[in-house]
């Protein structure tokens, strides 16, 4: 593969936290918690009442006839989207639509459209049903409306790979523009299914946690008492461009995207690797292929969605591929999982606490697992140097991706 220079040019994010990057920094770097209890009469009957909603309804962003042909989910990449697109500079830079390409994905897609036309269709028949359905409903949806309303040419994807769909999302645009497909790349996830069947469905597994009493504690990855993750929604979305295009204009840059590493465990469709050997191998390519030394990976910016499991095997496997010097924080204690756009959202605040120099806290770390070896920022935002970070992200299936992002 070339080795071609890719940089971050654009950022754009709606989350549980905040309705553009800006906000959502600030409340991590607070230790805000954007977890709520759900007040939708569909929520009593359930046994998770949390959830980690949008800080800003979409309603209020986007026109309300535009938003009648849009799944939620492809509503809020199109807020993403659109803002990084704006911080980036491209709207003017004369930008051949050929040398533009598109990667967004979503882990469930719109889920919500099909089980709410699926009710019209039982109550009131078919000639009911929108007419929008299967655009609002396939999983390629939020990309393609992006790369309709950026006119982007040079390919747009869709990938779907559980919770590592969003880091998976960017990794594919890294390789996209190392292999000369594009010059510029809008990459990132998306998600919005905080619906009663995804919640059950869930919750059946035992996978989230049910401290309904006190949501904006319930999200506690390392912690003693965690239970589980608790569901988030939102968009994250990145602009990658080539470095030398980028320079070229004279853009400003926030980092470079230095490597990235995918592996799959073949073990599991839902519990990781017991050794987190896939892990481990995802960390070791993504480190070769930054051509970064080991100890330059002074930050990690963890899975650790707090569940049980999960959360000590990212552990084993980072204690393996880096040793025990990096600082960890984990970003769902606050914003919940995203599932599809975690990794894209937790590569933004990578990013960021490579450009501030600060590490955002994971807050509800009040008894640590006695596992936890390593130097976590614990309920408070901490001052570090950062030349290189890992943002690491695992999904059902046994999808394992790690990104390397460098100071430029």
């Amino acid at each position: 593969m070339s080795r071609i220079d890719v940089v971050v040019t654009g950022l754009g994010a709606t989350t549980p936290l905040g309705g553009d990057v800006a906000s959502t920094w600030d409340a991590m770097l607070a230790g805000r918690s954007g977890v709520g209890a759900l007040t939708q009469e569909w929520a009593g009957q359930l046994p998770v009442r949390i959830a980690a909603e949008l800080a800003v309804d979409p309603a209020t962003v986007l026109d309300r006839v535009k938003l009648r042909r849009l799944d939620r989910s492809e509503a809020i990449a199109l807020i993403a989207a659109h803002q990084a697109w704006a911080d980036s500079g491209l709207a003017d830079a004369g930008l051949d639509p050929e040398r533009l390409g598109v990667s967004i994905g979503s882990g469930i897609g719109g889920a919500v459209t099909l089980l709410a036309q699926d009710d019209i269709l039982e109550a009131s028949g078919p000639r009911r049903v929108s007419p929008h359905t299967v655009p609002m409903l396939m999983p390629n949806g939020p990309a393609a409306w992006v790369g309709l309303e950026l006119r982007a040419q040079a390919g747009v994807h869709s990938v779907a790979s559980a919770c590592a769909t969003g880091a998976e999302a960017i990794a594919l645009g890294l390789d996209m523009i190392r292999a000369g497909r594009a010059d510029v790349v809008v990459a990132g996830g998306t998600e919005a299914v905080i619906h009663p069947l995804p919640i059950a469905g869930f919750a059946s597994m035992r996978a989230m946690s049910t401290r309904n009493d006190e949501p904006e504690r319930a999200s506690r990855p390392w912690d003693k008492g965690r239970d589980g993750f608790v569901l988030g929604e939102g968009s994250g979305i990145v602009v990658l461009e080539r470095a030398d295009h980028a320079a070229a204009r004279g853009a400003r840059v926030y980092a470079r995207l230095a490597g990235a590493g995918i592996t799959s465990d073949g073990y599991d469709i839902v519990q990781p690797h017991p050794e987190g050997a896939g892990a481990i191998r995802a960390i070791a390519k993504a480190i070769s292929d930054a051509d970064v030394a080991k100890s330059d990976i002074v930050h990690v910016n963890a899975h650790a969605t707090s569940t049980p499991v999960g959360d000590m095997a990212e552990i084993t496997a980072l204690r393996t591929a880096l040793g025990d010097h990096p600082v960890l924080t984990a970003t769902k204690s606050m914003s919940g999982h995203l599932l599809g756009a975690a990794g894209a959202l937790e590569s933004i605040a990578t990013i960021l606490t490579i450009r501030d120099s600060v590490v955002p806290p994971t807050i509800n770390l009040d008894d640590p697992d006695d596992g936890l070896t390593l130097d976590v920022a614990a309920n408070k935002a901490r001052q570090l140097d950062v030349p290189a970070a890992l943002n690491n992200s695992f999904g059902f299936g046994g999808h394992n991706v790690a990104l390397v992002f460098t100071r430029v």
